[in-house]
Formats: structure tokens, sequence, C-alpha cells
């Protein structure tokens, strides 16, 4: 990151700053203000869009800037850019669209809220820096179509998860090593905890309890490797990865050394596939993430063991941690300056992320949202869900069941009444028709395979 630092200080000192405007203004967002204003001279945060004028003017007042603008057209914001004056709106499209703008940075979690503003920003010709992993996971390789006609750049962030995994495969290729497996570490995976369960969790750190419980039920870490496996090409070994486990349920128990996981997971690996993207639970260093490798050429192999990674086959590089807000700026600047993605997908959807029941569901009843009391995630190879006709569970708030589901049934398109006027569902059609994936389907619905 040292040549990121030193553009950036150039640009401070020739003051050409590197403008964005940011999309959210939750627990990340505010973090990602405060580290830009006090931490990265060169960069500019500009203006932030929130549902709630109160929650951007409070991201920009944790950051020490109590005078703000109001403006919710692109007309005003514009001047307030113009004027070196932050804005807050409630419009993320009009922030999208504002001229004198380089980026947008998008942190909200959400999905017509956050889309709106990644399609009026590519539009125009905006790098967009994706931290909505539920959103990059569901439509991300469609919109990445899109920057490539627009000339721009599409990114995951540095600093969450897919980012961290992604620089780390980067690096492993480059020292001529075949990266095989890119994982994630998790404290608890639990896929019946519920905003409920985690209130406690979520009011000790000022989150919000559905985000928690996402995390808790594998939602989160199955978008994650989604985008992994989108960006690099890799796969899912099965529905819902692999997931080994040896804390026995117990999230405070001692932890056991990354090494220790290979075996569980090195019998499903091809090495001369394109790889697999999967997650341990309860490894030591964590959280973090990790990469595993191989190298067919013995004298590499012998350097390799002289320098503590073992004989082999596989080896393991890990990144012990992953510094969400505090790494983030740095996308901005690798895109604009640099036009360098983080991650980003490399063509069609690889894996995706289902809706599977987490209890009994009646028919008639209208599904809640991701981290919710209805559904969990679990990722799932993106031909499969086409073939088999499976609900992204991405699109699942809101809709309506038209038959029962047993508790741990995944849900079908076929079997709900998905709300009308989204641009979610429009966007994500456009995906499986450009890619094919809707043949797929078609073609199982005739043959019945």
């Amino acid at each position: 990151m040292f040549i990121v630092d030193t553009a950036l200080a150039k640009r401070a000192a020739e003051g050409k700053l590197v403008r964005f405007g940011m999309i959210g203004a939750g627990f990340q967002a505010s973090g990602v203000a405060l580290q830009t204003i006090k931490s990265k001279p060169g960069l500019q945060l500009c203006g932030i869009a929130a549902r709630r004028i109160d929650q951007a003017r409070a991201c920009f007042a944790g950051a020490g800037i109590e005078d703000v603008a109001v403006a919710n057209s692109q007309h005003e914001i514009e001047a307030c850019i113009r004027n070196n004056k932050p804005v807050v709106t409630e419009s993320p499209e009009a922030l999208a669209l504002a001229g004198n703008l380089d980026a947008i940075v998008e942190v909200t979690g959400s999905m017509d809220f956050a889309l709106s503003a990644i399609l009026a920003a590519i539009e125009s010709g905006k790098h967009v820096v994706q931290m909505n992993a539920e959103l990059d996971g569901l439509v991300g390789p469609i919109l990445k179509v899109k920057a490539d006609k627009a000339g721009v750049i599409y990114t995951f962030a540095d600093g969450d998860q897919p980012g961290v995994q992604l620089n780390l495969y980067r690096f492993v290729q480059g020292i001529g090593v075949k990266p095989v497996l890119c994982g994630n570490i998790k404290g608890l995976q639990d896929p019946y905890r519920t905003p409920a369960t985690q209130k406690a969790f979520a009011e000790k750190w000022g989150q919000k309890p559905n985000m928690v419980a996402s995390f808790a039920d594998g939602t989160k870490v199955s978008f994650e490797q989604a985008v992994v496996a989108n960006a690099t090409g890799m796969r899912v070994a099965r529905r819902g990865m692999i997931g080994p486990d040896f804390t026995g349920g117990d999230p405070t128990g001692p932890l056991t050394p990354l090494e220790k996981f290979v075996p569980a997971l090195a019998e499903h690996i091809d090495a001369n596939g394109p790889g697999i993207v999967d997650y341990v639970v309860g490894a030591s260093p964590g959280p973090g993430v990790f990469v595993l490798g191989t190298h067919d050429d013995p004298r590499q192999q012998h350097y390799l063991n002289l320098y503590k990674l073992g004989t082999g086959p596989y080896y393991v590089f890990y990144t012990p941690y992953h510094l969400c807000h505090f790494e983030l700026p740095n996308s901005v600047a690798r895109a604009v300056l640099f036009r360098d993605a983080v991650a980003a997908p490399m063509g069609g959807p690889q894996v995706g992320v289902i809706g599977v029941a987490k209890k009994a569901l009646a028919a008639g009843e209208t599904l809640d949202g991701l981290g919710g009391y209805c559904l969990y995630g679990v990722a799932e190879n993106a031909d499969i869900i086409a073939r088999e006709g499976l609900l992204p569970i991405g699109l699942a708030e809101g809709a309506t069941l038209t038959r029962a589901f047993a508790k741990d049934e995944p849900i079908t398109m076929a079997d709900v009444r998905i709300p009308e006027g989204r641009i979610i569902d429009r966007v994500y059609a456009e995906q499986q028709e450009h890619f094919g994936l809707s043949k797929l389907r078609r073609r199982s619905a005739v043959t019945g395979e």
C-alpha cells in the first residue's frame, strides 16, 4: 500500500484531492468517514446519502465536522462540492450523479437503495467501491459488465474479508504458488440464530441485531465467499461449503491452529481445478482469512519448507485480521489513481447464496430480510441455483410463500410471489439472461434433469 500512500501524499501536496461520495451512514460508514477525514490526506469525503439526514450528519459529526449542508437535488449537491462544503442528502441517485466526484463508495448492505446509486454512478462515469457483499454477491457480475462498458472500475473494498482474501490471493499468485482454496475464519456458525438471540451482542458493539444475526447464521460468510468465488473463478465443493468446526459448538472455547483444519478441507480440493472457497470455525489465528496454495517445483518446495511453511502439498498463507473501515479508503485511491480493482467479478456468476428455511414456514407467510427469523443463506454454485430454480436470499425480503416449507428446506423461485417494481429483480434477471443461466432453468424444465 506504500504506492497508494505516496500517490495520495502527492495529491494532497498539489491540492488535487481524490473526491468521493458515500452511500450509507451506519456502523461501517461512520468508521469510513472518521478514517478518511482524520487519517487520509489526499482523499476528500464530499457527501453522504442516507435514508435519514440525521444519520448522515452524525457521520460527519463523528469525524469533527458539524457544519454541513442539506441538499436533495443534483444541482444543489454539485454546488456544495464546488464550494468544498460537506453535504448530506436523502437521495443516493442525486449524489451518485453529481459532478466533480471521482468515485462512489457503497456501505449500506441494502438492495434497491444501494443499487439505484451504483447504477447512477456507473452511468455518470464514476468508479464504484463496494462494501456491500450481499449486493455484490447477488448481481456483482452484471454490474461489472456495465462498469466495463462505461470505462470505470467496479470493485469490492479493502478491509472486509473478501477484499483481504483477494489481496492475499494475489500475493500468493505473485510468488508463484497456485491458490487452490480461499478461506474465511469464523468464531461461530449457527444457522438458527435470530435478531433476538444476537440482540445483546449487537447492543454491546453498536450494531444492528439483524446484521449480527446474518454473521452468526452463516448468511454473511456465504455472501463473502460468493464474492471471492466470482472474482477468482472458484466454486464451492458442496452446498453450504465444508466449514470444519472444532469448537464443539462453544465459540468461547480454545482455538485450534489453522494448519489442523487443512486435512478436513484437502480431501475436497482438486489441485487441477479452479479451486474452492470455504470457511473454518474456531481457528487460530483468527478472525481473519487464509489461502491454501500448492507448488509443483521440488526446489521451491524445499525453500517453502525452509521458510517454515511445511512440506506441503498445501501451504497455508493467512492474514489474521480484517480492518474494514481502516482500509477501505485505500480502495478509492486504487480505483481512481491506478484503475486497480481490489476484487471484481471475472465473468459470469460462479457462486450465489440461496435462502433456506430457518424454521417451518407456512403458505402465505411473508419472508423477512437477511439475518431475520425466516431464512438463512447458504452458498451454492450458480449453475445449480439456475437449474433447480432456487431463490437467492437477496431477493427474498417481502416475498410471499405459495406453499409451506419445512425447516432447512431450500426455497424455490416457483413457490414465491416476488414484490413488484423492484430494481434488484430486474437487474438479477438481466444478469441471468446475459450469462446464459436462465437457459439452464428452461432446459431443466423441459428435460426434467
